[in-house]
């Protein structure tokens, strides 16, 4: 599906007097009504650096991006939108984005034997993968662990990752995304007058 697609889907769950499962349970369905919000308020901002945009340019030849999700996904709902607004960034960027829970790849992309979201998969035009990354950057993951090692309940150590969120203001999932992207240009890929080491 498009990201406008995603996006009529989050607000038709909200909007359905009687949604499906999961959506079913008020929980989940809070905390997709939070998500849609917060994806609507990065779209709002665009929090999109200039190495971002320098780098995203210099993508010569054509890439597939799949963005696993789904819409009560607390860490999906911050780190979705940039991924879409990166890839409106350069015309040979095809974003599709697939429903973790409805005929996705996410089995071929488990993040430690499990289904965590969101992944987000790059292509070449041929469809062989250059990397992927999933599901949510290094400095969130860390304050997951040791809050969850400390014994924190898990509702305290979700509020902690949101304050990450709002702090980082999406820096660090640009960065992880540049660095692996830089990783896998070559000659070929690139516009001539933009080159990465």
């Amino acid at each position: 599906m498009t990201w406008n697609d995603y996006l009529d889907y989050t607000h038709a769950i909200l909007s359905n007097p009687a949604p499906a499962e999961p959506y079913n349970n008020a929980e989940y369905l809070e905390y997709t009504k939070m998500n849609e919000a917060r994806m609507k308020r990065w779209l709002r901002t665009e929090p999109i650096l200039k190495e971002t945009k320098d780098v995203i340019a210099a993508i010569a030849t054509p890439q597939n991006w799949v963005l696993i999700t789904e819409p009560w996904c607390g860490d999906a709902a911050h780190i979705t939108p940039i991924i879409y607004l990166m890839s409106q960034l350069n015309p040979n960027i095809h974003l599709n984005i697939q429903l973790r829970d409805t005929d996705s790849e996410i089995d071929n992309y488990l993040t430690n034997g499990t289904k965590s979201i969101p992944v987000v998969i790059v292509r070449d035009a041929q469809g062989s993968d250059l990397f992927h990354w999933s599901s949510r950057p290094a400095a969130a993951q860390q304050i997951w662990s040791d809050l969850k090692a400390q014994g924190t309940p898990v509702e305290e150590i979700k509020l902690a990752i949101q304050k990450f969120y709002n702090e980082d203001k999406a820096v660090c999932i640009q960065q992880e995304l540049l660095s692996l992207l830089k990783k896998n240009f070559n000659s070929a890929d690139l516009i001539p007058s933009l080159k990465y080491d």
